[in-house]
């Protein structure tokens, strides 16, 4: 399984910006994607989830209500739509799935990841 994600830039605090995470390979041994990120001098966190069969979601706290995941499983591919962006959100955010249909927030968990892309939030 190959994952490749897209869509970071530079964003004001307060904007939007969406991330893409194409998925291709043996893409039928994959059941949950999640993104995550990981920001300069922490741990990589999980940051939403999503099953690739019926479509139930995972949000951390601090991006629910602003951040949506989704899927397009014709396109192979997970979405994360994240508005009212804030400072904190700055990070370089990954792509990963796992080939169990259960959320978990352990990086470890996840056996394919795709390359991370940079999200920026500037005042």
């Amino acid at each position: 399984v190959q994952l490749q994600a897209s869509g970071g830039g530079l964003v004001q605090a307060g904007g939007s910006l969406g991330l893409s995470c194409a998925a291709s390979g043996r893409t039928f041994s994959i059941y949950t994607i999640g993104w995550f990120r990981q920001a300069p001098g922490k741990e990589r966190e999980i940051v939403a989830a999503i099953s690739w069969s019926s479509g139930r979601t995972y949000y951390q706290d601090s991006v629910k209500g602003r951040f949506t995941i989704s899927r397009d499983n014709a396109k192979n591919t997970v979405y994360l739509q994240m508005n009212s962006l804030r400072l904190e959100d700055t990070a370089v955010y990954y792509c990963a799935a796992r080939s169990r249909d259960m959320v978990v927030a352990s990086t470890d968990e996840y056996r394919y990841w795709g390359q991370g892309t940079q999200v920026t939030v500037s005042s």
